[in-house]
């Protein structure tokens, strides 16, 4: 295939590497010729690394580069050309213009994509005289890497058009999702329920942006947590994208930002690239400050509180095996000493409500994460009556590990409705079961989307499966009932799901495929 490219930036060159090692032929240009000069040479270079590493043959990186056409006119005619991706900065007049050029310039049978993150493909499309011909072809930077690609149809776009173009993805090596042309398409939509949720446990100072951090990481295996992620993107970034698929759908509370973004983007506090955002960089600092030593005294007698839910009695019985294991004096039956510390999991509620309905005292009852831990860290939730001795003892307490182990790392959090992992997992179930619940995409592809396009450690319905979707509803309800904030209230996917003993990656039946 002959395919043209048009934008020369970090995304156009991209696209050509990926292209032209696939096989096709690549016309590369821009309004700026020194840009094609500058992304032909990149191209050669990574082209380069890459048979360094021994990933391709100089052969192979021969015909690649072999294959790759700068172009001086972005709007020269190509009679041979199949396929157009535009790669321009992003705002609708200026694609709109280049757009109109090339339809004036190639074939009617050229088939147009552009490669916007934000905009409309439908209102790229109406500004064509054949808006069919368009449609949406969203690569991640770096492409070559980045092994996932969304294909949006517009309102207008021909049926064929989304099947050529996943044909054309996959077999250049990349795993294609069809989305539906709406606010953020599918990876960045789907990305708004942790950050959103991060920012929300930041307003309400349940912990600050390095505890949270550490336990999305250590906890729910992310890569990265939240904060360090828009100090990566760039919270200019990350701030207009929430902002504009929260207008998008209509001001959905579930996708409500945050207060505290505006006047730090207006300050610079951008993250990595300004040099300062919610950690500083630069001058021997880059990212959140180690973390600190654990003090108290280690050798207190624990009660567990055991709430009888099927949600957290495995974690119940594996808490005290492991702190058992590891020397500590866990209390059983009856209620607890003068001298134990109380440990209370939690599922949706809050300690404060758990120290009201079982009279457990203020000063020395804590709160417990639930959550099976991805790492080696647990989190202590404290109320404002705790006592901060006893809060220090049982932080030594949870450290403690089986004798040659690594101590834990134990985050100390405010208390609040369910855990800082609950809430960041049920946000980030909660966004992907609405996408899937709108039809917006199909459960596989939201699922293969979010692992490849984020990296996080499940798809969004998958690791919700995890739980299940009846511990999923559990979660949801108490949460909502306990913030009475609409953005936890139960999607209805997982209700119906929780109902009717579905997995929560189960697309189910609809109308149509009774029709058929």
């Amino acid at each position: 295939m002959r395919i043209r490219i048009v934008g020369a930036g970090a995304m156009g060159r991209g696209i050509a590497q990926w292209a032209a090692s696939a096989g096709h032929t690549v016309e590369l240009a821009d309004v700026r010729p020194e840009a094609v000069t500058e992304a032909l040479d990149f191209v050669a270079s990574m082209l380069d690394r890459a048979v360094a590493k021994g990933r391709m043959t100089a052969a192979d990186r021969d015909g690649a580069v072999a294959r790759l056409v700068p172009l001086g006119d972005p709007w020269a005619a190509g009679p041979e050309v199949e396929l157009v991706i535009e790669a321009v900065r992003e705002d609708l007049a200026t694609k709109a213009e280049v757009f109109g050029k090339l339809e004036r310039a190639l074939p009617s049978s050229a088939v147009f994509a552009t490669n916007t993150s934000s905009l409309s493909v439908t209102r790229i499309a109406a500004t064509l005289q054949d808006p069919s011909r368009l449609a949406g072809l969203h690569f991640f930077n770096p492409v070559p890497l980045m092994r996932i690609v969304e294909v949006v149809p517009g309102a207008a776009t021909r049926p064929d058009i989304p099947a050529r173009l996943t044909e054309l993805v996959e077999g250049c090596g990349h795993r294609a999702v069809t989305v539906a042309d709406t606010p953020g398409f599918l990876v960045n939509h789907a990305g708004r329920g942790l950050v959103t949720e991060a920012l929300a446990l930041l307003e309400e100072s349940v912990a600050d942006p390095a505890e949270i951090d550490r336990i999305a990481r250590d906890v729910l295996g992310l890569r990265m947590g939240p904060f360090e992620l828009m100090d990566l993107t760039g919270l200019d970034v990350t701030a207009a994208v929430i902002d504009s698929i929260w207008e998008g759908f209509r001001y959905e509370d579930r996708l409500r930002p945050s207060f505290l973004t505006p006047n730090r983007v207006v300050a610079g506090l951008h993250g990595r690239k300004t040099g300062r955002g919610w950690y500083a960089y630069g001058d021997g600092a880059s990212g959140p400050a180690p973390e600190g030593p654990v003090g108290g005294n280690a050798e207190r007698p624990v009660f567990l509180a055991t709430s009888g839910r099927r949600e957290v009695a495995a974690y119940e019985e594996g808490l005290t095996g492991s702190l058992e294991a590891a020397g500590v004096r866990v209390e059983r039956g009856g209620g607890p000493s003068a001298e134990a510390v109380v440990l209370v999991p939690v599922w949706g509620t809050s300690v404060a409500a758990a120290i009201a309905e079982g009279g457990l005292p203020r000063e020395r009852t804590f709160g417990v994460e639930v959550l099976p831990s991805a790492g080696r860290r647990r989190v202590l939730a404290v109320t404002p009556a705790s006592d901060r001795g006893a809060a220090r003892d049982a932080r030594g307490v949870l450290a403690r590990s089986a004798e040659g182990g690594e101590p834990y790392g134990v985050s100390v959090v405010r208390d609040t409705a369910g855990s800082v992992a609950q809430r960041l997992l049920s946000s980030v179930v909660a966004v992907g079961c609405s996408i899937a619940e709108r039809s917006l995409a199909a459960p596989a592809d939201i699922d293969l989307a979010v692992t490849a396009g984020l990296g996080y450690p499940a798809g969004p319905l998958a690791w919700g499966e995890r739980i299940g979707a009846a511990g999923m509803l559990e979660l949801q309800r108490a949460l909502h009932a306990t913030t009475g904030d609409p953005r936890h209230r139960p999607t209805r996917w997982i209700t119906e799901r929780a109902a009717l003993g579905l997995a929560l990656t189960d697309p189910g039946t609809s109308p149509a495929d009774c029709l058929e």
